[in-house]
């Protein structure tokens, strides 16, 4: 799925598997976003290579947070594909997962401020509640943001895994809330395109979400 120029969304839409939508940023750097279960890679690299990227082709992978469905198939990019994801949340899944999930070492860490890939900057935006180092991306020149499973279409992510704090997710949803975005791309579900419907769906979930937290 094309949302503009430079920006594909590969939507998970099989409700019998758990799986997270992946996003790619194509430019002077391929960015791939969130690649997703291993078992269930088939569907990325369809969508990749309707587009002719070939997996060597990606430079960069971002990880918004460590759960499997987020992070598993990282595994498949070789270098020079780099691979990032927050600090915190490298060592709380490494050490949480053990033996049963192995992530791979990223080359460089994911600190909340800018970011710099190829041409285009992006503000790292560190967002707990769902996990302890989950981070939102903020593609501030497109007025994009990537919200991993900080806040979905309608919804909010869940809060009862290990390492998840309610009070930290609803003030993590305050922070991102006053940003400029034009397109929320979340982890789960539909895209939800549209300012004024970005600031509504916002709306839905302080009334609605926040009486949970």
């Amino acid at each position: 799925m094309k949302v503009f120029n430079g920006l594909h969304a590969f939507i998970w839409q099989d409700y019998t598997q758990n799986n997270c939508n992946t996003y790619l940023i194509e430019g002077s750097k391929n960015i791939l976003i969130d690649p997703g279960h291993q078992h269930l890679f088939g569907h990325v690299e369809k969508g990749l290579n309707a587009l002719n990227i070939s997996l060597d082709r990606v430079d960069v992978v971002i990880a918004t947070h460590g759960h499997p469905d987020h992070l598993e198939a990282v595994s498949f990019f070789d270098k020079p594909t780099l691979f990032a994801m927050n600090l915190e949340e490298y060592q709380f899944i490494s050490e949480f997962a053990g033996d049963y999930f192995k992530i791979p070492e990223p080359d460089f860490f994911l600190k909340a401020g800018d970011l710099t890939v190829g041409d285009e900057s992006f503000d790292v935006i560190s967002t707990p509640g769902h996990s302890p180092g989950s981070i939102c991306l903020y593609w501030r020149d497109k007025k994009v943001l990537f919200t991993g499973d900080v806040v979905f279409n309608q919804g909010i992510g869940r809060t009862d895994l290990p390492g998840g704090d309610g009070r930290a997710l609803k003030d993590s949803i305050q922070r991102i809330k006053t940003l400029d975005v034009e397109h929320l791309l979340a982890g789960h579900g539909d895209i939800v395109a549209g300012k004024e419907a970005v600031q509504a769906n916002f709306q839905e979930i302080e009334d609605y979400w926040f009486n949970y937290l």
